[in-house]
């Protein structure tokens, strides 16, 4: 499995991949606002909007900046999930969604995806002088909870979200 970032070449991939999910009635998380592109606007836009995203200079204000990836099987190429690295933290990213969010398509769940994305987002983390991330999940998440401790997570604390209405929990990972 190999991180890729987004282009046209991927876009029937990427729409049947957020259909399945759609199919699966399964949140998205990571996706960097893809699911929300393809509902309002098109792909190709989404994949101009990840370029401003990715640069503090033309970020859209009340975003953090940030990468986003597409976890590609190297065997068939299959696009399996996606993962979103921000770069900075907002006062609602401290709160909510953390340094990194991730999915892995319902029907490739269960096959270690979601921690080989995270491992491959560390080093890009690590390459860019970034030595402590914040990871968040619903408490009722357990999967995601060992995916982040697989990767080296502890659990920082709990919070109630008045956003979410649920448990949250955060996670450090250090790098250094």
């Amino acid at each position: 499995m190999v991180l890729v970032r987004p282009t046209l070449a991927h876009k029937e991939q990427a729409i049947e991949m957020i259909a399945e999910f759609e199919q699966y009635g399964s949140p998205i998380n990571g996706d960097g606002f893809l699911s929300d592109f393809l509902r309002g606007s098109s792909y190709e836009a989404w994949v101009a909007q990840l370029e401003r995203a990715s640069d503090p200079a033309t970020c859209p204000v009340g975003h953090a900046p940030a990468l986003t990836y597409f976890g590609i099987r190297e065997n068939d190429g299959r696009i399996v999930g996606m993962i979103d690295l921000r770069l900075e933290l907002n006062d609602h990213l401290r709160t909510h969604g953390g340094h990194i969010g991730y999915a892995v398509r319902p029907t490739e769940r269960g096959k270690h995806y979601a921690t080989e994305m995270l491992k491959a987002a560390l080093e890009i983390y690590k390459e860019r002088g970034i030595d402590e991330l914040l990871l968040i999940c619903s408490k009722g998440n357990a999967a995601s909870a060992k995916v982040i401790t697989n990767c080296g997570g502890v659990l920082k604390d709990e919070i109630y979200s008045d956003t979410d209405y649920e448990v949250l929990q955060r996670y450090t990972i250090e790098l250094g």
